[in-house]
């Protein structure tokens, strides 16, 4: 083989490799860069925990969340309670989504910048039993 050709098989290679190893579960947890503030929330009958979360404004933050005890969801709104939600979003989601899916003991990362102080709320969106209605949790950005 020629070095032209090795060099290009190499390149090939490493792409290859790049490509795989960056693919996207769905229930993945991407790794936190030193700029994003990660918390660990766990979902089970009938509770989010830690809440409320407080955070503050202009921080990146992760959500990892991972449900214990069966499968749950996670929705929580782009707009501070009694802010119209026709103006700016004070969430801005790195990947926006009605309802995130969390699956028993698998790990799920949101991700957001907290752009505007506020009251957010968030609930379970997968029914997950009589009291589903009451699984609820708040988001506080301060500033």
């Amino acid at each position: 083989m020629r070095p032209h050709s090795l060099v290009l098989a190499l390149m090939g290679a490493t792409l290859a490799f790049t490509i795989t190893t960056n693919a996207k579960s769905p229930y993945a947890v991407p790794s936190a860069a030193a700029d994003v503030q990660v918390i660990n929330v766990t979902a089970k009958k009938y509770e989010f925990n830690p809440s409320p979360i407080q955070v503050k404004a202009g921080t990146r933050v992760q959500l990892r969340i991972t449900a214990t005890d069966r499968a749950h969801g996670f929705k929580i709104s782009e707009f501070p309670e009694g802010v119209d939600d026709h103006g700016k979003p004070g969430l801005i989601f790195s990947s926006p989504q009605d309802c995130w899916k969390l699956e028993k003991n698998q790990p799920l990362a949101v991700e957001f910048v907290a752009q505007i102080p506020g009251t957010y709320a968030f609930k379970c969106c997968v029914h997950c039993g009589l009291h589903h209605g009451s699984m609820k949790g708040e988001l506080i950005v301060v500033p």
